[in-house]
C-alpha cells in the first residue's frame, strides 16, 4: 500500500476512536513516505501519532513528537505546516490544562495564520483562543475573540452561527461591538 493509501486508513481508523489501530495505520504511512521519499508528509504522520499519543495519554511523547515537526517545517521554511504543528500543540497544552501554554502556542500560531492571510485557518485559531478565554473566566475577552474570529471562518457550524447571531443582537442592543480600525475591515483582539 502507498503512503497516502495508508494514511487515509489510519485517518478513518481515528475519526472513530480507534487510536492502536489508527496508531499503526499512520507508523505503517510514515515508513511508506520515508521509502518514497516524500519526507513531509511522514513528518505528517509523526504530527499524527503525537495526536495519538495525547488521546492515549502519552503527553510528553506527544509533544516530543509536535516539537520535532515543528522544527522540521521550521527548518524547511513551510510556514503553513509549522503554524499548524504549533496550533496542534496549542491544544495538546490546553487539553493538559496549561493555559499559558496553550494561550501562547494558539496565539502564535492564529498570528501566522493573519500572516500568510489565511483568514479561516486564522479564525478557526481564534475560536480557540476564544474558548480558553472563556474557560479562564475572561468572559470579555472571550467575547471580542469570538466576535472578530466568526466573522474570519469561511463556513461556521451551527453552534457558531447562533453565537454569532447572538453576538449580533447584544450589538444592536448596546450599540457596542468590536470597533474597526482606519485601515482593515475587521479588528483584531488584544488578547
Amino acid at each position: 500500500m502507498t503512503g497516502a493509501e495508508l494514511q487515509a486508513k489510519g485517518t478513518e481508523l481515528f475519526m472513530q476512536r480507534d487510536y492502536e489501530a489508527a496508531q499503526e495505520q499512520f507508523e505503517r504511512a510514515k515508513a511508506a513516505y520515508e521509502a518514497e521519499g516524500r519526507a513531509d508528509l511522514a513528518v505528517e504522520m509523526q504530527v499524527n501519532l503525537g495526536l495519538i499519543d495525547q488521546r492515549l495519554g502519552n503527553f510528553e511523547a506527544a509533544v516530543e513528537k509536535l516539537n520535532a515537526a515543528r522544527q522540521f517545517f521550521a527548518e524547511r521554511g513551510d510556514a503553513e505546516r509549522e503554524a499548524m504543528v504549533i496550533g496542534n500543540l496549542g491544544g495538546l497544552y490546553m487539553a493538559e490544562g496549561n493555559t499559558e501554554q496553550a494561550f501562547t502556542l494558539l496565539r502564535e500560531a492564529a498570528d501566522a495564520f493573519r500572516d500568510m492571510g489565511d483568514n479561516d485557518r486564522y479564525g478557526r485559531t481564534l475560536l480557540e483562543l476564544a474558548n480558553l478565554q472563556a474557560r479562564s473566566g475572561k468572559w470579555r475577552e472571550a467575547a471580542a475573540t469570538y466576535e472578530v474570529a466568526l466573522d474570519l471562518v469561511k463556513e461556521p457550524n451551527f453552534r457558531q452561527k447562533v453565537l454569532k447571531g447572538l453576538l449580533g443582537i447584544k450589538n444592536r442592543l448596546t450599540g457596542s461591538g468590536v470597533p474597526k480600525s482606519a485601515n482593515s475591515d475587521s479588528a483584531e483582539p488584544k488578547a
